[in-house]
Order: C-alpha cells, then structure tokens, then sequence
C-alpha cells in the first residue's frame, strides 16, 4: 500500500532543497558578483582572477598529493585491518569494532593538535625526546610538511576506508583462494592475484570517498599545513575570507564552485563504484562457508601491530592532551614535569569568558540542532520510504546532496544568503548551517529503521480511527528509537566538533568549541586548548551517554524486559 501526503511531501522539498540547494545558488551568484556590496552585477573577473594567480598551481598540486596520499593510506591500513578480522584467526577481534568507531567520536582538530605536540619540529615532545636520547642538534621528524599532513588524516580516515572494505571482505567466497592454493600458489600470490582483484571495487571506492573527505578537510590542513606554508584548497579559501582586511568572498566563491565540482563528481564516482561491485558478488547461498586463515607465529606480532595502531588510534591523542593541560610548558615527561603539573590552563580556561561562550554555544548547538535535525530526519524518512513516489525520489536526492558538500564551502555559500538577512552573524545562522551539512548522517540510521517497520502496523493504526500523525507519534516514533538516538548521537558529535564550517560562519559572541581552539592552536597556547579539547571530547562523550541511556528508557523493547 502506497501512502501519498502530497503535502508533507511538497512542504519537505521546499525546506531539505532550501537547506542544500540555497548554498550551492548562492555560491554561484556570488562566484559572479563583484563582491557582497555589488551583488548581481555579474562579472568572470573572480574565476579569472582565481585561476590566474601564480599560487595556485602549487595549491592544486598539493591538494592532489594531500588527498591522494591520505586515501592510499587510510585504504591500505583498512585493508590490513580487515584482512586481519575477516579472514584470520587473529586473538581480540572485538578490538577491530573499537578501531573503527571510536576514533570518529574524537575531534579532527584535537587529533591533529596532539601530533603537531608530539612532532613539531621546535618543541614537540617527541622530538624533544629523541633529541635528548640520541643528542641530536635537530629535530628528525617535521610534522608540519605534506608527510606529516598525509599520515594524520590517513589515521583519521582509516574509520571510514575499514566501513568500506570490511563487509566486502567478509564477503568473499574462500573458494576462490582455496583453488589457488590448490594449484600451488602461497598466501601472498593468492592474496596478489585473486583476492586483492576480486576486492577492486571496494577498494577504488574506498579511495574515492576517503578523497572526498579529505579534500573537505580543513582541521589538519590548518593546524599543520599553515604554519608549514602548504596551503591546500581548504586553507586557500580560510585565507581568503578570514584573513586580512578586505575578505574577497567573490574570489572565495569562485574557488569554491571548484571545489564542489570536484567532490560532487568524485561522490557520484563513488556511487557507481559501489553499484558496479554487484558486478564481483562471489558469495550466493549454495555451499558457502567462511574459513579463517591460520597465522600460526604470526599471530601475536600481528596484534601487536593492531595494538599499536590502536593506541595511535585512540590513546595517543587523548593522553597527550591531558598531559599538555597540567604541565605549565611543552615538555619531555620526567620527574621534573610532574612535579611542575598543575590546573593553572584549566583555571584559564574555566575564567575565560570566551571559552565558556564557546562551550555554551556548542553544547545548544548539539542538543538543539540535532533535536531538530532528528525530527527533521523522521519526516523525510517516512516520506521516502514510505510514501514511495516520485516526489520521495526527488526528496531522496536532495536530502543526501549535501553529503559531497565541503563545510567550508557551503558556509561560504550560506554566507552570501545570510549576509541579506538577520540571521546574520548570529547562532541561528550556525544551527541552519549544521543541519544543511550533516542531515545525511541523521538520515541514514532512521531509513534502515523505517525500513524495518512493517507497514500492517500503520494500516492496523489506520483502521482503528488514528491520523498519520498518530500513528507516528503512538506506533512509528516508538518502533524507531534506536534509529532515532543512533542519528541524534551522529549529529550532536558532529555539531559539537565542526569546524569548517564554522570558520565561515562563526562571528563574536557566537564561537564554538573548535573555533575557539583553533585560535589557541594559532596563538601557541596549548595548555589551554589541551584543557578545552579534554572538555570538548567530555562534552561529545556525555550527550553520547545521556542519548543511549534516554533511548533505553524509550525503547519499546527495554520497557518490555524491565517489565
């Protein structure tokens, strides 16, 4: 049975194509006006002006090696780790669950921020170590150059590369290897010669989405590429509306219509990559059976291996941080500095005005815009998944648009609408902003959701007297709590730790947590931003806990079994 709400669904495609459309229009109006002031006198003088300047060869050049090196990375490190879960008998497989999901619910920025504590060339902790071990006279590891750009964002984006090529290699039908062995070829010409080209889908669209988040990346960028003076796109366009005295937000549209170019055609590249891997299915139902391969010796080193990826994964981060917030300076662990520790930045953290406002304006922005976002996520879930018609299939398109959208591009564009309006420089302008980017990832949990909700249970409903909207709110809405909380929680993160975006948007007396540390990261003050971050990942961490412990108390299920 088909349920048609023309209505629902028209209001719907107005406010989802107002939310990803509106930004991507004004982006190219303002690509071709002289500037805010001179809006609609058209003119090609910015893309004349983007594409002539002599820096901007190195800048495509290094977003290419930035973008590229990261996906190669964070692919092969995946397919390590999925090879090692998948097929092997490797000790502690619940461990490859924690790797890939725990390390998304840490902020890009603190992330790149302990390295760059670790390894920059003047003062970072571990070469200061290093130094004094081996009494070198300089440093022997840069963190701020292209390598050091490539290894943190490959480790960030290893998560999202081991969602990609895991399932695929579960998978896989074993008989194929079993055959090749059969014929005499060992683990690795097998692994060379039949698995790694069976897997050639997965992998090229592993890389493809890996680029596309990398080349929306500004946290890494910025923190360790600017003080290196390698600029990528990101960067380019931060420093074209942020610094100086005269931002060219026509210039930075230009650029940015570029930019959104670029990822759009590289997610479409990736939709088509993920739909031709139908083509290399292997595993039907008859006479299939997952075998492990046998590591022998090799076991335990290779979850070593895992283990010390993991503390660079997890830990690393998390306890650089805590130590850089108790120590009064950079400085090698020793005797000396424990005894020197105390909570001297987090008291300046706690009595500066602008980091309370900050965590004040994050933490409305978490509960409120996903609380929104959610709802907003129901409506357009049930409409697409339930109402099944061509406006759904339009509504569908649009609410997943924004997923190949760069934040720092799409503020830009907002930016030119907002700049017409009062919402300018206000936090309603950031709340409008977060729910346009991140909608995609409320919608995901709650369309599988839906999916699973049989529709007899809303024709039961129907039949009883009961309008739509009570049907959702007494039958749907109940049924979709874990959906709904999983997307809530997706959302509230991501809100909490933006940053690209909010560089655009963000204006005095609404800054946010990852706007906030970004100018202690510019001003040096790492003792502070170590004592914000540790606040900002306890922030994330709460709404996750206090999330998962509502929905419980909601769940149908759990209400059954207290029962």
């Amino acid at each position: 049975m088909r349920h048609r709400h023309p209505l629902l669904t028209v209001g719907l495609i107005a406010l989802v194509g107002f939310l990803t459309v509106c930004p991507v229009f004004m982006l190219l109006v303002g690509s071709l006006s002289e500037g805010l002031e001179a809006f609609g006198q058209f003119t090609l003088a910015k893309y004349v002006q983007a594409y002539t300047d002599p820096a901007f060869g190195a800048i495509l050049w290094n977003t290419v090696v930035f973008t590229l090196g990261s996906a190669l990375l964070a692919t092969a490190l995946a397919l390590f780790l999925a090879y090692l879960n998948t097929r092997t008998n490797i000790p502690c497989k619940p461990l490859f669950g924690i790797i890939s999901i725990i390390p998304m619910m840490i902020p890009h920025i603190l992330f790149a921020v302990s390295w760059l504590l670790l390894l920059n060339p003047s003062n970072g902790i571990l070469n200061l170590l290093l130094k004094e071990l081996f009494g070198l006279d300089r440093a022997p590891f840069n963190i701020y150059s292209l390598p050091g750009m490539i290894l943190v964002e490959g480790l960030l984006d290893l998560p999202i590369a081991y969602l990609v090529l895991a399932p695929a290699m579960a998978s896989f039908d074993v008989s194929l290897e079993e055959s090749s062995r059969v014929c005499g070829a060992a683990n690795l010409r097998t692994l060379a010669r039949i698995t790694l080209p069976v897997l050639r889908p997965a992998i090229l669209a592993s890389i493809t989405l890996v680029v596309v988040r990398s080349l929306a990346s500004f946290a890494v960028p910025s923190v360790l590429g600017i003080p290196g003076r390698i600029y990528v796109l990101a960067t380019h366009l931060y420093q074209i509306v942020a610094t100086g005295y005269a931002p060219d937000y026509g210039l930075a549209a230009a650029v940015g219509m570029s930019v959104l170019a670029v990822s759009v055609a590289l997610v479409y590249a990736y939709r088509h990559l993920t739909a031709e891997s139908e083509r290399f299915v292997t595993v039907s139902s008859r006479g299939y059976r997952p075998t492990t391969i046998d590591l022998k010796g090799a076991r335990y080193p290779l979850f070593a291996a895992v283990g010390f990826l993991s503390s660079l994964l997890i830990l690393l981060p998390v306890l650089v941080l805590v130590y850089t917030s108790l120590v009064p300076y950079t400085m090698v662990p020793s005797g000396r500095a424990f005894a020197l520790m105390s909570l001297k930045h987090w008291a300046d953290v706690l009595r500066d005005p602008i980091s309370l406002l900050s965590l004040k304006n994050s933490l409305f922005l978490g509960v409120v815009g996903a609380t929104l976002g959610s709802v907003l996520s129901v409506f357009v879930c049930y409409t697409i998944v339930k109402v099944r018609s061509a406006a759904s299939g339009i509504l569908e398109s649009l609410s997943f648009l924004s997923f190949s959208f760069p934040g720092i591009v799409v503020g830009i564009g907002f930016m030119w609408f907002f700049v017409r309006t009062p919402l300018y420089a206000t936090i309603w302008a950031l709340l409008i902003g977060y729910i346009a980017t991140y909608l995609p990832y409320g919608l995901r949990p709650m369309t599988s959701a839906f999916i699973q909700i049989h529709s007899h249970l809303e024709e039961s409903s129907r039949v009883s007297g009961a309008g739509t909207l009570t049907t959702l709110r007494r039958i749907v809405i109940p049924l979709l709590v874990p959906g709904i909380v999983s997307g809530w929680i997706l959302m509230a993160t991501m809100f909490v730790r933006e940053l690209s975006l909010s560089v655009v948007l963000s204006r005095p007396g609404t800054e946010v947590l990852a706007v906030q540390i970004l100018r202690f990261a510019e001003d040096g003050l790492w003792g502070r931003l170590s004592a914000l971050g540790i606040l900002m990942i306890a922030l994330s961490s709460a709404l996750v806990i206090a999330a998962t412990l509502i929905g419980r108390r909601l769940s149908p299920v759990e209400a059954a079994d207290r029962r």
